[in-house]
């Protein structure tokens, strides 16, 4: 079993659009997971059916308990993100939003009235798509702890792939360079980085590139919409051949793609064009890559 996973310096590069054809190319054959957890959206290509869903329990919040609150105000005093305040019937009053899980207040309250609840942060999902089985999270509004759903989220396509004798795990990661992409890159067998030939799209591939480097991960490199600036298409490749990363192609820009993701269809599932041909390319030259 392979893991691949899709990845991007920076947002609207097209990555997304690119792992849902590879899905529709790998139909029988992988399971997809979609570790963008912060603002997911391969669902709405492969239009998931949900068979089960599990809570996702991660960090702290702090809540009154107003039968044994003095209103003393202590926690008020202690707490340095000021998300404790006094309500109007004299009982304090704890922002959820603004509260951090760090446990003072619970620790120095004299009376014993914070509770400590784990909290539930989202969700996670196990789905039948037409091209096979999906693993999917949506987080809360607010939520932190993204990296550790989206290690969930690998870890249990990674299973349901063992369980199935898939050859892949195909995983659409998040964009950047932050916690989730680290979480969706570690000990994966090969990285797609999706760039476009743009002043930012350059920059930030050679953060992401970077990273793959530093986590010791294959690394391979596609510039999609490369006719909108073919001089910096052409930089794009001399840096990937400076740091002795593979080129993996080019996909053109196509208005087909956007009529493609309103008719919910993957862009190789719903037309023949050349940009089909080029995405068709670029799976074929991955799978070459992973023998």
């Amino acid at each position: 079993m392979k893991e691949i996973v899709v990845i991007s310096g920076k947002g609207g590069t097209g990555k997304t659009s690119i792992t849902a054809s590879f899905a529709t190319l790998a139909a029988g054959k992988a399971v997809f997971a979609d570790c963008d957890v912060d603002a997911a959206d391969l669902h709405l290509i492969l239009k998931p059916s949900v068979r089960q869903r599990t809570e996702f329990r991660s960090g702290h919040k702090a809540s009154v308990k107003k039968d044994l609150c003095t209103g003393c105000g202590k926690c008020i005093e202690l707490c340095r993100f000021k998300a404790i305040e006094k309500g109007d019937d004299n009982y304090v009053v704890i922002d959820p939003v603004a509260c951090e899980g760090c446990g003072v207040c619970v620790r120095f309250c004299p009376s014993s009235a914070i509770d400590f609840n784990e909290e539930v942060c989202g969700e996670w999902f196990i789905s039948d798509t037409r091209f096979g089985p999906m693993i999917h999270a949506k987080l809360g509004i607010a939520a932190e702890n993204s990296g550790r759903l989206v290690t969930l989220v690998r870890n249990e396509a990674k299973r349901l792939a063992e369980k199935n004798s898939s050859e892949y795990v195909l995983i659409d990661g998040s964009p950047g360079i932050g916690c989730p992409v680290i979480a969706s890159l570690t000990a994966a067998n090969l990285a797609l980085i999706v760039t476009e030939p743009t002043v930012s799209g350059n920059h930030d591939l050679r953060r992401i590139a970077g990273l793959a480097k530093q986590l010791g991960i294959p690394a391979m490199v596609c510039v999609n919409k490369w006719d909108i600036n073919p001089q910096k298409t052409e930089e794009i490749k001399e840096f990937v051949l400076q740091q002795r990363l593979i080129f993996a192609g080019m996909v053109r820009y196509d208005k087909i793609a956007t009529i493609a993701q309103r008719a919910e269809k993957s862009i190789v599932e719903f037309s023949e064009s050349e940009m089909a041909s080029e995405i068709e390319n670029l799976w074929t030259k991955i799978v070459e890559t992973l023998r």
